[in-house]
C-alpha cells in the first residue's frame, strides 16, 4: 500500500535576490511499512524533503499525499492534526524543553492529543521504560547526557503511536554505543510496522534501510 506519494515537488528560496532550489521536481512514492534512508552531500535538500513530507514546509509547487490527504490543500489547522496523530518527529537537536523533566517533555504529546493527565504520566512513563530511562524520567534535559537527550526525545516522538516517523540526523551527535541503540530502536519500530524515513551521514544507518535515495542538487536519484 502506497503511503506517502510525493509529486514533482519543487522548493525555492530566495537568498540575495535570487531563486535557489533546495528540490527539483522530486516524484516518489514510500509503501506503508518501509524503511527508507535519504543519503547526499550537505546542502543537497535532505532536511529540506523531510520537512515538507512531514506538512512542515510547504513546497513551492507539486504535492505532497499522505494516504489520501494532499497535506497542503489542507488548512493549518488539519495539517497540524495529521502531524499530531500520524507522524513522529525525532531531530538532531532533540529539540526538548529545557525546564520540563523528561517525563513532562514526553507528556506534551499527549496533553496535545486532549489525553487525562493519568493517561499522559502512565503512557509516558511506559515509554521512558521502553528506551531505558526508567530511572531518569524526573530529571531535567539539562542534567541528562547528550544520548538520554535523545532517548526521550524518541520517546517522545513515539508518543502520539505514530504511523510514520521522520528522523533527521538521529545519530549525529551521539557517541557509538549510544548509536547503536537509536539504530536499534528505529528498527524495531519499524518491525512494528511502522514507516521510517531517516536523513543521514552514517553509512550503517543507510544500511538498516530498504530502499535508499540518494539527493544531490536538490534532485533524487534510487
Amino acid at each position: 500500500m502506497i503511503m506517502l506519494k510525493i509529486e514533482t515537488i519543487c522548493k525555492n528560496y530566495n537568498h540575495r535576490m535570487q531563486s535557489v532550489a533546495a528540490l527539483r521536481e522530486i516524484s516518489l512514492n514510500i509503501n506503508k511499512g518501509e524503511f527508507v534512508s535519504v543519503v547526499g552531500p550537505s546542502g543537497s535538500g535532505k532536511s529540506t524533503l523531510l520537512l515538507t513530507i512531514g506538512g512542515m514546509l510547504r513546497p513551492s509547487s507539486g504535492r505532497v499525499f499522505l494516504y489520501d490527504k494532499s497535506l497542503y490543500d489542507l488548512s493549518p489547522d488539519e495539517r497540524a492534526r495529521v502531524r499530531r496523530e500520524k507522524i513522529g518527529f525525532l531531530f538532531q537537536t532533540f529539540n526538548l524543553v529545557p525546564y520540563l523533566t523528561a517525563l513532562e517533555n514526553v507528556q506534551i504529546s499527549l496533553y496535545l492529543r486532549g489525553h487525562s493527565e493519568e493517561s499522559q504520566q502512565k503512557k509516558a512513563t511506559m515509554l521512558l521504560e521502553r528506551v531505558g530511562l526508567g530511572d531518569r524520567m524526573g530529571h531535567k534535559s539539562s542534567e541528562l547526557s547528550v544520548g538520554q537527550q535523545q532517548r526521550v526525545a524518541l520517546a517522545r516522538a513515539l508518543a502520539n503511536d505514530p504511523e510514520l516517523i521522520l528522523a533527521d540526523e538521529p545519530t549525529g551527535n551521539l557517541d557509538p554505543e549510544t548509536r547503536e541503540q537509536i539504530m536499534a530502536f528505529l528498527s524495531s519500530f519499524n518491525e512494528e510496522g511502522r514507516t521510517v524515513i531517516v536523513v543521514t551521514h552514517d553509512p550503517q544507518v543507510a544500511a538498516l534501510a530498504h530502499k535508499t535515495l540518494r539527493l544531490v542538487g536538490g534532485s533524487v536519484t534510487v
